[in-house]
């Protein structure tokens, strides 16, 4: 293993140490358990999946950290419910807007972490080669995964009826659906566009330290 992986694993450690402890430190006390079960669902389900995916597929560093940052975001929102996350409520005041924004951060980066996932998977894998067709099919990808994001908190509100009050966080807005898809959107479009280079520099070294 060279000093590279073993540094990388280090941080690796110290980033899963990080996102435990704050899982055990929301679960303590959360708003709502239910709600903050089914908002950290992702993150109990993507660490385990990194970990055994490690040695086959390891990710950039890039890709690592902005997962890490989408966890602690995921978490923050379990812990108080999006629409009560202190933060939210400071950019509310601060842009004077009628709702509390900290549920639009977590969907762009619904929207970024995904399309840079699928981005590294096709790329690396050799699936598609032209740059232009790649960052097209990540965007899709991002929007399908939003698209069955907001399915399944429709059926969440079928299922608990207003149980899931807290789970959708519509906080009053008709149109939240389609804005959470557009934020996802945009999240999509940054990582395409303006995080591109960082992360084609990454693929790159990572593809030559496989090979």
């Amino acid at each position: 293993m060279n000093t590279a992986s073993s540094s990388q694993i280090r941080w690796l450690l110290l980033g899963v140490a990080l996102i435990v402890a704050a899982l055990i430190v929301s679960f303590i006390n959360p708003y709502e358990r239910a709600t903050w079960l089914m908002e950290v669902m992702p993150v109990l389900i993507a660490v385990p999946l990194l970990a055994w995916t490690y040695k086959r597929f390891p990710l950039t560093n890039l890709l690592y950290f902005l997962i890490f940052l989408h966890a602690l975001i995921l978490i923050l929102g379990g812990t108080y419910t999006y629409a009560r996350v202190p933060i939210g409520f400071v950019v509310q005041d601060w842009l004077d807007l009628a709702r509390n924004p900290y549920d639009k951060l977590g969907h762009f980066w619904q929207g970024l972490v995904p399309a840079l996932v699928a981005k590294e998977i096709l790329l690396r894998n050799g699936h598609v080669t032209g740059r232009k067709m790649v960052a097209f099919l990540s965007i899709c990808v991002a929007m399908a995964i939003s698209a069955w994001y907001e399915l399944i908190e429709w059926w969440a509100a079928l299922l608990m009826g207003q149980g899931a009050d807290e789970f959708l966080g519509l906080q009053g807005d008709e149109w939240d659906t389609q804005s959470d898809m557009w934020f996802a959107c945009m999240g999509a479009l940054f990582a395409m566009l303006i995080l591109r280079r960082w992360h084609d520099r990454q693929i790159a070294r990572l593809r030559g330290e496989r090979n």
